[in-house]
């Protein structure tokens, strides 16, 4: 990112974040829906008070900056309409809570799939970041079955059937018709090898 000045938002912010952190700076990653952000100084919920996104007093407690925006303070009129922006909903006080390391993983390798999806020969880094998901404590379930789709699409018809069988198995315990659909990608699957 810094070297050849390119990248995801997200990996702009998490660089800030190393820095300020290596610096002694109170910051921590905040994710916006559709766009991630650092946050400055005590949270609404750290300092005892609900954050104010119109810019109250304990709003002023919490700075935002956005790295990928050179570092532009986000106003509370800005933050809103970044989020409205993308979810067309108003901004949520929770939305300003610090980002937990594990998401901010999950996050960066949801972008980076999405990245290569839009790219069908490089369905190398679409299951790279799968895989590197998957060993995540928390991942959505759905993963495997995205994983095992992939497999198939990438001609590995017999792993991507065991990984769908596997996957209806989880499934079935919740949504047997789900699980039935399942199977039958897997069948269908196994019946490309003829």
């Amino acid at each position: 990112v810094l070297r050849r000045r390119r990248g995801l938002p997200i990996l702009l912010s998490v660089v800030w974040l190393e820095v300020a952190r290596r610096a002694g700076a109170p910051v921590y990653g905040v994710g916006l829906p559709g766009h991630f952000v650092v946050g400055l100084g005590e949270t609404g919920a750290t300092a005892g008070a609900e954050p104010d996104t119109r810019g109250g007093a304990a709003r002023e407690r919490q700075v935002l900056v956005d790295p990928f925006d050179g570092g532009r303070v986000l106003t509370g009129a800005d933050t809103e309409l970044l989020v409205a922006g993308a979810t067309g909903a108003p901004l949520d006080p929770s939305m300003l809570a610090p980002a937990d390391p594990l998401n901010v993983v999950l996050r960066v390798l949801n972008n980076i799939r999405a990245w290569a999806e839009a790219r069908p020969e490089r369905s190398d880094v679409t299951l790279w970041a799968l895989e590197l998901s998957l060993l995540l404590p928390s991942r959505p379930a759905e993963l495997r079955y995205e994983r095992a789709r992939l497999l198939v699409r990438r001609g590995d018809f017999l792993d991507g059937a065991d990984e769908l069988e596997a996957y209806a198995e989880v499934v079935a315990a919740v949504d047997g018709p789900a699980a039935d659909r399942i199977r039958d990608e897997a069948r269908a699957a196994r019946a490309l090898l003829n």
